[in-house]
C-alpha cells in the first residue's frame, strides 16, 4: 500500500469499520449478561425493608427468620425468601436494621 493521502484515508475506514465491528461484538456478548441489581436497600428487600424500620432490636438470625422467612428478595440470581438467604448462616445478634438490611445485602450480593 502506498504511502500517501488515499493510502492513510483507506488504512483508517478499514479501522473505523473493525472497531464498529468490535463495539457490535461486545454488544451481543453484554446481552447475554444479567441485569445488575438495583444498590436501592428499599427495592432489593421489599417490604421487608419497611419491616426491619419497626422491628425491636437486638434479634436474632433464627427471630428473623421466624418472623420474616417468607419475605422475598431480589438477588442476581432471582428473587429468594428471607429464610433461604439466612440458612446457611450461623445464629448471630443484630442490634439495628441497619445492621440486618447490611447482612442480608452482602449475602445476596455474593
Amino acid at each position: 500500500m502506498a504511502d500517501d493521502k488515499q493510502g492513510r484515508d483507506d488504512q483508517a475506514d478499514r479501522e473505523d469499520e473493525r472497531q464498529r465491528e468490535r463495539e457490535v461484538e461486545e454488544a451481543r456478548t453484554r446481552g447475554d449478561e444479567k441485569e445488575p441489581v438495583g444498590d436501592d436497600p428499599r427495592g432489593r428487600l421489599g417490604d421487608l425493608d419497611g419491616a426491619l424500620g419497626s422491628h425491636d432490636y437486638p434479634v436474632t438470625t433464627d427471630e428473623l427468620v421466624e418472623a420474616y422467612g417468607d419475605y422475598e428478595l431480589e438477588t442476581r440470581d432471582g428473587e429468594r425468601s428471607l429464610e433461604g438467604v439466612l440458612s446457611g448462616t450461623e445464629d448471630q445478634v443484630f442490634d439495628s436494621a441497619d445492621d440486618v438490611r447490611r447482612r442480608v445485602l452482602g449475602l445476596i450480593d455474593r
